[in-house]
């Protein structure tokens, strides 16, 4: 499949607003003004389009749940915030191709009956800002964004807030928490948004990704954006590879690439480095369970990467060769996961705490056996406990990595070392691109 989405993001001027223009940018945009709202919601449904955040939750029915009784505004809020290790496409797409964006954003607006869309955008990407800015205000001038949008009547305004650095900020919630200068933490649910969202009116939370594929849909239909890939895996897809490849970088294809293909395809990340075999892949960032080689031979689709045993997640494939120690690695996570907690809930805020104790106890050689039943059981007793996900995607590396590799702890805690090859340096950052 030829690249859509980031098919111009290596050209010259390729972010502007001339360039977009020039190369049929805000088609999608002319074509929605002049459908009914419940048309284009319709036909993002039967688009086959899924939330590219994280959830894969259907983005039609997403709207379709949007409140319309309610007498409140109603918003779209973009989470650009970006924060699961391990993956790094929304960045590409809004320093890039920002008007992509602003348009999904517009179109999103009119489909579900908002005036204003927020960009929530991760407070360390400054020069991304920078450039979405000054993009938003191009769009203003030229009449895509503000009053009577290209004669049409409709009025849409997007503003950025800039996010404080929490990885907590991208689970929805708590993103409208942060939207509205609380701490960004969750909320209970139900109500949910899309009854009960910013400012107490009925939101929808969208992922740049997806907003960035609503232009590509309305501009060429619903049946042909369902078509590039597989039945409920409709349209192209970013895939972030990282880790111990020989090219990592942001790969696009159709959902119908398998795993294997993204990591060892000559046309994507090459292959594990020189000299060094492929031990095991993380493929949706670092909160979903481990794959080992031999299940990589699916497609790299919401469905199949759930029926391999894991998730596609935010299609964050973080690869490991031989030469990565498991309990290093969970520890590694750990040691984000335990600084990221927002401390909301007791057992993620006192039990990543725990975990991340014992496997640096046991990584530093000095732990004991019945370390590793304690490490399940606090894991337990994290696990459906947390008012969101936080605290299962913490304890993920914990449960995988016991799973798949209980023999390295064993001989962590047999020889008081790691057994491994002492090639330090070979051994990268997770999530080093």
């Amino acid at each position: 499949m030829e690249p859509l989405l980031t098919q111009d993001v290596r050209k010259p001027n390729g972010y502007t607003l001339d360039f977009y223009v020039e190369h049929d940018g805000y088609a999608g945009l002319r074509r929605a003004l002049g459908m009914a709202p419940d048309q284009i919601i319709e036909m993002v449904k039967a688009s086959g389009l899924r939330g590219r955040g994280g959830a894969g939750f259907p983005t039609g029915t997403k709207w379709q749940f949007v409140d319309k009784k309610s007498p409140n505004p109603r918003y779209i809020a973009c989470n650009a915030d970006e924060s699961e290790p391990g993956t790094f496409k929304d960045h590409v797409l809004m320093e890039r191709n920002p008007h992509l964006l602003i348009e999904g954003c517009a179109i999103a607006c009119y489909a579900i009956g908002a005036k204003v869309a927020y960009i929530y955008i991760r407070g360390e990407f400054l020069h991304v800002q920078q450039v979405l800015e000054a993009q938003i205000a191009e769009a203003y001038k030229a009449g895509y964004l503000g009053k009577n949008i290209l004669g049409s009547g409709f009025d849409c305004d997007v503003w950025i807030h800039r996010g404080a650095g929490a990885y907590e900020a991208g689970e929805e919630t708590a993103l409208l928490e942060s939207l509205e200068g609380k701490r960004a933490q969750p909320r209970n649910k139900p109500p949910f948004p899309a009854v009960v969202g910013l400012y107490n009116c009925p939101t929808a939370v969208n992922n740049v990704e997806t907003l960035c594929n609503v232009p590509l849909i309305v501009k060429n239909g619903a049946e042909w954006f369902a078509a590039l890939g597989p039945e409920k895996n409709g349209g192209p897809k970013l895939y972030c590879i990282s880790g111990q490849v020989k090219r990592p970088g942001v790969y696009e294809a159709s959902m119908h690439v398998t795993l294997r293909e993204l990591i060892e395809g000559e046309r994507y990340a090459g292959g594990a480095r020189e000299g060094r075999t492929l031990k095991a892949i993380i493929p949706g960032g670092s909160s979903v369970p481990v794959l080992l080689p031999e299940q990589l031979d699916v497609p790299a689709s919401f469905d199949a990467v759930q029926k391999a045993g894991s998730l596609l997640g935010s299609a964050g494939i973080i690869v490991c060769d031989d030469t990565t120690c498991m309990v290093w690695l969970a520890e590694n996570l750990l040691h984000f996961y335990r600084h990221e907690s927002c401390g909301k809930c007791t057992p993620c805020r006192e039990g990543t705490d725990w975990l991340h104790k014992i496997l640096h106890r046991i990584e530093r050689g000095e732990g004991q056996m019945r370390d590793l039943d304690l490490l399940a059981s606090i894991s337990a007793q994290i696990g459906g406990k947390t008012l969101c996900a936080f605290g299962d995607a913490a304890i993920t590396p914990v449960q995988t990595t016991l799973k798949h590799f209980r023999h390295e702890y064993e001989a962590h805690i047999r020889e008081g070392r790691c057994t491994l090859v002492a090639d330090w340096r070979a051994r990268q950052p997770i999530g080093a691109h």
